[in-house]
């Protein structure tokens, strides 16, 4: 007998085929076998069953930005643990950027990460290659090879493509290999030696500033060098008011650019970063209530589609620097779901129905992942045929971050404490359930 598992009763979220209603899922073979929003699924007796009463049936969840930092930072994160995380969190894909060390940028790198991904047998890892040799934006990586290998999208993340010229050219080849470019929208000249925003905050502990400018400015010049490249152009993590309105622009003129929003610049202010705590250090940084009230404004008008933690761990060593010398970044993928449904959900700028669309649907569209792309996949989606990834929520579960209790190698979250609701409680992929609260 075929190995099926039933999840029964729960509210089925699939925004892609507008699903929004109670029923059961079953899952057989490793993939979506039957969904049914007009009554029960009968099954064979023995098959497990999982009571989603009160709960949310939705598409795996989807991070299309994630730093598992293999190979070469295992100290921090490995692909293994990386993984682990994102289950926990109820991820059951995530994409991997390419500032590791070597950086990927070849074929030898996006196959090292696909093989060290099957051996953990854990959450689907696709890989973000580097668009520039070295991510130094001097020369392109032979991105139509790594493309063929299975790169899903590249990215110099870590840094921005500094040159017009070189990225005008990684946009026109993207373009041509039908892969999303994935901006880390960062002027190297107007953020070099910055440590925060720009405010009274910097000021007080005598640090350099790092000015939003350095984010619009950069974005502001990809948008008109994609007029005419036409490549799917993504921001990442963005942390200015100001960069949304860019994007606003653009898309009404028809441009093709998407951006992403992270749980910590939706929750967190430059204040946090008092008392030099590095755990508050982020590139970019944490900026000011009115960023964080335009970045909601736009999730609410879809302008901001997707949503993405940009996980980025650091040892307990590296973060007890002295704030200026410390690493930027947070750990991200076991609390996410909870912290975006406290900014998003908790605050009124958009329901479960959008944030399950914007931690599937969309991520899957950016990275080729959907129906539309990568066909034998058929990941943000629970279509008859597609593969069996889901994802079971909890809404009303109530927990407090606890840090020591992560599935990640490194603890450095600034969230460590807070008390949330929303929880994944089952984590499935390929129809095995994976993890389970």
């Amino acid at each position: 007998m075929s190995a099926l598992l039933l999840l029964r009763r729960g509210r089925i979220l699939d925004a892609s085929q507008g699903i929004d209603h109670e029923g059961d899922v079953l899952l057989s073979e490793g993939r979506i076998a039957r969904v049914s929003t007009g009554g029960s699924i009968d099954v064979p007796q023995g098959t497990r069953q999982i009571d989603c009463g009160g709960k949310i049936i939705a598409p795996g969840l989807i991070d299309p930005h994630v730093h598992l930092r293999e190979p070469g930072g295992e100290a921090k994160e490995t692909i293994k643990t990386g993984t682990a995380s994102a289950l926990a969190g109820g991820f059951t894909t995530v994409c991997c950027m390419p500032n590791t060390n070597p950086p990927i940028d070849t074929t030898t790198t996006v196959r090292f990460v696909q093989q060290a991904a099957r051996e953990a047998a854990s959450a689907r890892v696709f890989v973000v290659a580097a668009a520039t040799v070295g991510r130094k934006g001097e020369q392109l990586a032979p991105m139509a090879a790594m493309s063929a290998a299975g790169a899903v999208g590249f990215s110099d993340d870590g840094d921005g493509v500094g040159s017009p010229a070189m990225m005008r050219r990684v946009l026109e080849v993207c373009a041509s290999l039908g892969k999303a470019f994935m901006q880390h929208c960062q002027d190297p000249q107007l953020a070099e030696g910055g440590s925060m925003n720009e405010g009274p905050v910097a000021t007080r502990h005598g640090l350099l500033p790092w000015p939003r400018e350095a984010e619009e400015i950069m974005l502001e010049r990809d948008v008109r060098l994609n007029r005419s490249a036409r490549a799917r152009y993504h921001a990442q993590h963005l942390s200015s008011g100001g960069s949304a309105e860019i994007i606003r622009r653009a898309r009404a003129e028809g441009i093709p650019v998407s951006g992403e929003v992270s749980p910590h610049h939706l929750l967190l202010t430059e204040d946090a970063c008092e008392g030099y705590n590095t755990l508050a250090k982020m590139n970019p940084p944490l900026r000011t209530r009115r960023d964080i009230d335009q970045l909601k404004h736009a999730v609410a008008d879809g302008t901001i589609d997707v949503l993405a933690t940009d996980h980025a761990p650091h040892t307990t060593a590296e973060k007890a620097r002295d704030f200026a010398s410390a690493p930027f970044g947070i750990i991200g993928l076991d609390c996410a779901l909870a912290l975006y449904a406290k900014a998003l959900i908790d605050d009124g700028v958009i329901g479960w129905p959008r944030l399950i669309e914007m931690l599937t649907r969309t991520p899957a569209e950016l990275c080729g992942l959907g129906q539309h792309g990568l066909g034998q996949h058929g990941l943000g989606s629970l279509r008859e045929g597609s593969v069996g990834d889901v994802t079971v929520i909890d809404p009303n579960l109530e927990w407090t971050i606890d840090v020591s209790t992560f599935a990640s190698k490194s603890r450095n979250c600034p969230f460590d404490g807070w008390k949330v609701r929303g929880r994944a409680t089952a984590t499935i992929v390929g129809g095995r359930i994976l993890w389970e609260l």
